[in-house]
Parts: structure tokens; C-alpha cells; sequence
């Protein structure tokens, strides 16, 4: 097998695995809270982080608006 296909296909397994151990073992505690929290929080958080670098934050949307809209008021008296 080609060297870069053997390393995606281990790295793909790698979070495979890790993906259905984290569904296996929060299946049963449901909403209570439980050792896994923190892992939790780090997923939610990631996520998050990911989203705002992908997206942007709501904060720099409203700022950059609102210096637009400085803007185009100072351009139009």
C-alpha cells in the first residue's frame, strides 16, 4: 500500500475508533453529569473555535458593520 494511503487510512481508523468509544461509553449516562464532561467541553469548545476561525464571531460581523456604516456616513452628509 502507498505510504500516504497507509497513513490516512490509520489516522481515519485512529478517530473511528475514538469517535465510537466516546458514543459507546456516553450512551448509557445520558444527560447526567459524568466523568466525560471535560472531554465534552473540550469537543464543544474545539468546535466553537473552529466555527468562529471558519466563519468569523458574531463581534467582528457587528463591528465591521458598524464600521461600514461609520464609514458610509461620513461619506454622505
Amino acid at each position: 500500500m502507498d505510504p500516504k494511503t497507509d497513513k490516512l487510512v490509520r489516522r481515519t481508523t485512529m478517530i473511528a475508533t475514538v469517535t465510537a468509544s466516546y458514543f459507546l461509553l456516553t450512551a448509557d449516562y445520558g444527560p447526567e453529569p459524568n466523568f466525560l464532561d471535560p472531554i465534552k467541553r473540550a469537543i464543544k469548545s474545539t468546535e466553537k473555535s473552529v466555527k468562529d476561525f471558519v466563519f468569523g464571531t458574531k463581534k467582528d460581523a457587528q463591528q465591521s458593520e458598524i464600521n461600514n456604516k461609520v464609514t458610509s456616513d461620513e461619506k454622505h452628509p
